[in-house]
């Protein structure tokens, strides 16, 4: 079950309409957009994607999208997260994932009930789990937003040899003690995916081979060079291009969080609209005053090109 991932996995913003509503049309030269800039596959409906901000319906409409336009490449990877808190409805949106053909399926923990323990979180990933034998499992460890910041060798090892399809784990935190253990665990025996753009050299540095983040929607060429410097062993070139990454993520800082995503897509030509409440957007003044910062830092030399984006599969 482990799909041994490599490189660049975008998370994809949910594209919207001016009134909220989800525009799935524009999914399908997303899609080209990210194939043509390098991107192996989509982890759609996370955190960038504002899973938590949709419907059931919604979530598998999404899904659906994707499904129809990238479905039959056997290069890109689509693997939508599930949910955290209702495990009814993390089993639907899994089996429907197998009955489109996505390729994965990941899940975050319970984060208004939270597992009082690792064992429980475990036993939250195994009841999902076993209802999609035959899909690769990953769990998605983000505690800066659910609260949950157990340890994920001790899930490997309250986990291992329990669930067949468990592949392996999506990595958004800064404990790299903890990360390469699990890189480690059974002599490698499960995927880790890095999930910190701004730290990407670090994890490369103690043995990552992929990750999935929201930057390589509109940074693609960025982090290619950074993994490349790296591979060549030039460390002082792939040092400043991870530099490059941080002061282009501070911009998020800056103006106001997660949603300032979306302002760097309209950058690059990929309007996908606005973050739904609660998340706060940038207004049309702070965004003129984005662009110059953004202007500031080079991005024209190492954004994501749509120059040959098209609109069909």
């Amino acid at each position: 079950m482990n799909l041994h991932l490599k490189g660049l996995i975008a998370a994809p913003f949910t594209p919207m309409r001016a009134d909220g509503s989800l525009n799935l049309d524009l999914i399908p030269a997303y899609y080209q957009f990210l194939k043509q800039n390098g991107i192996k596959g989509a982890f759609i409906c996370g955190s960038t994607g504002e899973g938590v901000s949709m419907t059931v319906s919604e979530k598998k409409q999404v899904a659906e999208a994707w499904a129809d336009c990238a479905g039959d490449d056997i290069d890109f990877t689509i693997m939508p997260l599930l949910g955290g808190t209702c495990l009814a409805d993390c089993i639907e949106l899994a089996k429907h994932a197998q009955e489109i053909g996505l390729d994965a399926v990941s899940f975050t923990s319970p984060f208004y009930f939270k597992p009082a323990n690792v064992e429980m979180l475990a036993e939250c990933i195994i009841a999902i789990a076993e209802r999609v034998p035959d899909m690769p499992f990953y769990y998605y460890h983000i505690p800066v937003l659910t609260g949950v910041g157990f340890a994920m060798f001790d899930l490997l090892k309250a986990i291992d040899g329990r669930i067949p399809n468990f592949a392996g784990i999506k990595y958004t935190h800064e404990d790299f003690m903890d990360f390469q253990s699990c890189l480690n665990f059974q002599n490698g025996k499960y995927d880790m995916l890095w999930g910190r753009d701004e730290n990407m050299l670090s994890a490369l540095a103690v043995g990552a081979k992929g990750a999935v983040g929201s930057t390589f929607n509109y940074a693609a060429p960025l982090y290619h060079a950074l993994i490349e410097a790296f591979e060549q062993n030039d460390m002082a070139k792939a040092g400043a291009l991870q530099q490059q990454s941080i002061d282009m993520i501070r911009l998020l800082g800056k103006y106001g969080g997660i949603s300032v995503g979306k302002a760097y897509m309209k950058v690059v030509g990929m309007d996908c609209g606005t973050f739904r409440l609660p998340v706060k957007n940038m207004s049309e003044a702070q965004f003129d005053a984005f662009q110059s910062d953004v202007a500031a830092l080079d991005f024209d030399t190492f954004k994501s090109g749509q120059a040959m984006a098209k609109t069909t599969h």
